[in-house]
């Protein structure tokens, strides 16, 4: 199938440009002004601008094993309504894909159900428990990196053990940083919301705290180093200094982080997530440490949970919120449009900067792969969880009136997504 994407205003080489682009059996064959139609079928995206597929490398797809939460296919489908041409799945699933075997069963869904790029972690350790590593080298030929999002690797010696065998595959760590003798029950920021509220507080230094060693062992070892949802003003500055010191150190934060604060906080499990809202003065660090090039690039860690499980308050709910299909309109809105950043940052840091780290594919060039997206940036909207194409509904800006809607995801030879 040929498609012919017409009078939209496209990103190329951080410019937006007035361009046509011919897309032929998933391939960009041509971008150029009135180019011809014959053969294709076309679509005029007249005063709506084509950005490179997004790139998201942190979201849990919960298939095989939580398929209530979340499945490959509707997770995959509201990446695309998202604009996400690629994502890395998180392997805190049933079986966690810590061997070739248990990692065939999530790959033959990927085969047979996702839209678009789906590429998955394998486990550090087996079970994601962090007693013994995981078949890595079994599973490196399909897997992006490894990770064991949802805890983190307490063992000094373990990571270190890990981060050696990673760095002899030339593939990634990506670490979920937690210690947990520091955690003490909490479950939301240790801030002032919480001091007022009587809830129990999760300290910053229980997330930079392990950073701070990982780093020491990635420079000892020369692993490729990737801190995942950076959200305290103090891990920021420890991978700031990483960096300077020649530390293979990159990290990611979400855009809750970026646009929102403990001050924020409701009694509502869809503000609860994992690591919390923090302070005023870490978004601000955040924000900062994304100017300087400390922050590399936003993931969502989209981690949906059933209806049940977000309904028990700040106190009882399942810790995380969807983020795909927010991502792009949230940070256009508050960031962009407030001239915290400029729309290309965005999209450099939603779609380069992740690919590059990560060997992904980016950009649109004649040649490549077709993997891009149409947005409106001047359709403003009301945030309706109940229209969402993922399974989950938690997310903290139900309600929220936005710019930038989703027109139409294109991922190889396929219309990933299109607006009704």
């Amino acid at each position: 199938m040929n498609y012919l994407l017409k009078n939209a205003k496209v990103m190329l080489n951080h410019r937006l440009s007035d361009t046509d682009i011919l897309v032929s059996d998933g391939v960009v064959v041509s971008i150029a002004k009135g180019l011809p139609s014959e053969g294709a079928l076309v679509f005029d995206f007249n005063n709506h601008v084509i950005f490179p597929g997004f790139v998201d490398v942190h979201v849990h797809f919960r298939e095989p094993g939580f398929s209530y939460k979340e499945t490959i296919r509707t997770g995959s489908e509201s990446a695309a309504a998202g604009g996400y041409t690629a994502v890395c799945t998180m392997p805190n699933l049933n079986p966690v894909p810590d061997s070739r075997e248990h990692l065939r069963e999530q790959l033959d869904i990927i085969e047979r159900d996702a839209v678009i790029n789906v590429i998955p972690y394998g486990s550090i350790t087996v079970g994601e428990h962090g007693e013994e590593l995981s078949d890595m080298e079994g599973m490196s030929k399909d897997v992006i990196g490894f990770s064991d999002d949802g805890r983190g690797v307490q063992s000094e010696a373990m990571m270190k053990e890990a981060m050696l065998k990673a760095k002899s595959l030339r593939k990634i760590i990506v670490a979920h940083c937690e210690e947990n003798s520091l955690l003490k029950g909490g479950y939301i920021h240790d801030g002032e919301y919480a001091r007022q509220n009587g809830h129990k507080g999760i300290c910053s230094q229980s997330e930079w705290q392990p950073i701070e060693r990982d780093v020491r062992l990635a420079y000892e070892t020369g692993v490729s180093y990737h801190v995942c949802h950076v959200s305290a003003k103090e891990s920021v500055e420890v991978i700031r200094k990483a960096k300077a010191r020649g530390v293979d150190v990159t990290c990611e934060t979400g855009p809750h982080y970026l646009v929102l604060d403990d001050s924020k906080l409701r009694e509502e499990g869809r503000f609860k997530m994992n690591p919390p809202l923090r302070a005023s003065e870490d978004r601000e660090a955040l924000l900062k440490g994304i100017k300087d090039g400390t922050v590399d690039m936003i993931a969502t860690d989209h981690a949906p949970h059933s209806k049940e499980e977000k309904s028990r308050g700040l106190t009882k709910s399942a810790m995380g919120i969807v983020g795909l299909e927010t991502a792009f309109p949230i940070l256009y809105t508050k960031l962009v449009k407030t001239g915290e950043l400029t729309l290309d940052e965005l999209v450099t840091l939603m779609s380069e900067k992740p690919a590059k780290r990560f060997g992904l594919q980016s950009g649109i060039e004649v040649g490549k792969k077709a993997q891009l997206t149409v947005f409106d940036l001047e359709e403003e909207y009301e945030i309706d969880p109940e229209k969402f194409k993922t399974m989950g509904r938690a997310t903290p800006f139900a309600g929220e009136k936005v710019f930038g809607r989703c027109k139409m995801t294109i991922c190889g030879d396929k219309i990933a997504y299109k607006s009704e």
